[in-house]
């Protein structure tokens, strides 16, 4: 299907050549938004740094929520980092692990620091990374980092000379369910132990100001840096990979920091692994805009009754990307089963409304052109609500009419904002 849907879309854009006159002033930036969205989506890359024993694998089977890395996997003996591809169920994230830093300088003579950073922005060169996390445990903040973190200074400096663009960077407090008091289980529900539990959620936001205040006292990193965010990534597996115990805590907060800083290219690919709800439906609804400003753009061309089957199956493509993101392949059938719940009515108003938008501009071309573009975004916000309700809060067919008819019928603010 993205074969096929790749070809479309270039089609359309010497379509677009063609045309007597400019039409959509962005609506190239559009397309081209669109297919890093869907066509040229890719895996996460994440560059992983800290000490050895800071919670690096333990933090990428928090993010899959599945034992996708085994703790401690890296030999002592490795100096040179590598990028792991992270296999999970729903999709995979490559990352750049690396030996801890206070190895290096044990195992190695005086030129570890060099030899750490020029390994580290040697394997960014052959696969440049989106993010780097420096980890950080909650009980080592107040220990000698300094040393660490020049490292991770010459790195992230190195690979903006090289690369012309400043990674985000985010410091993480990991292990935050070790500190005291240890009865507070930071994973449930505050009980009636409020003021232990805000005793000891105080201890974290003191471990984060530590770290933020160490990484921000380097100029360079200052500018890179996102956030700091201390976190609990433990989870303990059966002899089957069956997960006996989960206590994560605020994994869910960090991956929605993860997901405002990655490239288009591969937010599709990370919100569908993280199966975070507020996430996927941040990406649907971008999405729907995009492919709702599209098929605006396109019916507002002067190509009357043509532009039916290109917006048509540009909706499908909206409606098969927002089940992929939910975790669904992605495949025409599960645009045709949504539609199909959707009922027959709403099918057949949906094709009778394209041939209607397309005739309105045949007869009315000029100011016929505005009224098809309107509806044609209408309709296609319909859609995309629809396809976020059913696939992804696994609303009813009914819930989902309702989230259809609502987006077809308020369609102005939206397209006034694309």
């Amino acid at each position: 299907m993205r074969e096929e849907t790749l070809a479309g879309l270039k089609r359309l854009e010497e379509l677009l050549d063609a045309l007597p006159i400019p039409v959509g002033g962005n609506l190239r930036a559009r397309i081209a938004e669109l297919r890093q969205l869907l066509l040229e989506t890719r895996s996460p890359r994440l560059v992983l740094l800290g000490r050895r024993g800071a919670g690096k694998s333990s933090l990428i089977n928090a993010i899959f929520g599945q034992k996708v890395a085994d703790v401690g996997h890296v030999d002592v003996g490795t100096l040179k980092p590598r990028w792991f591809p992270y296999q999970g169920e729903m999709g995979a994230i490559e990352v750049l692990d690396t030996r801890g830093f206070q190895e290096v300088s044990t195992l190695h003579n005086g030129d570890a620091a060099a030899g750490i950073v020029d390994s580290v922005v040697h394997a960014c060169d052959l696969c440049p990374p989106d993010a780097v996390l420096f980890l950080a445990k909650a009980k080592e903040v107040r220990a000698a980092l300094d040393a660490d973190i020049r490292l991770l200074d010459d790195i992230c400096a190195n690979l903006h000379a090289r690369h012309g663009y400043r990674l985000p960077v985010i410091g993480i407090v990991t292990q935050c369910d070790e500190l005291e008091p240890k009865n507070v289980r930071l994973h449930l529900p505050a009980d009636e132990e409020v003021t232990e539990r805000e005793e000891k959620e105080e201890r974290v936001r003191e471990a984060e100001g530590i770290l933020r205040a160490k990484l921000q006292a380097h100029d360079r990193l200052r500018a890179q840096l996102v956030t700091v965010i201390g976190l609990s990534a433990y989870m303990s597996w059966r002899a089957d990979g069956s997960c006996r115990t989960d206590e994560r805590w605020r994994i869910p907060e960090l991956m929605r920091l993860l997901f405002s800083e990655l490239p288009n290219e591969a937010r599709v690919e990370f919100a569908r692994i993280s199966q975070v709800k507020s996430i996927q439906k941040d990406i649907g609804a971008k999405l729907t805009r995009t492919v709702a400003a599209v098929c605006s753009g396109i019916a507002a061309a002067p190509i009357p009754v043509a532009d039916i089957a290109p917006i048509t199956s540009l909706q499908v493509l909206l409606i098969t990307g927002i089940g992929y993101i939910a975790g669904r392949a992605l495949t025409i059938h599960h645009a045709t089963e949504m539609l199909a719940a959707l009922g027959v009515n709403v099918g057949a108003a949906f094709a009778l409304r394209e041939v209607a938008r397309a005739l309105i501009k045949f007869v009315f071309p000029g100011g016929g052109n505005v009224v098809s573009a309107t509806i044609a975004f209408a309709g296609t916000v319909g859609i995309g609500r629809a396809a976020v309700e059913y696939f992804i809060e696994g609303a009813s067919a009914a819930e989902a009419r309702r989230a259809y008819e609502i987006g077809r019928g308020s369609p102005n603010r939206e397209l006034s904002e694309t």
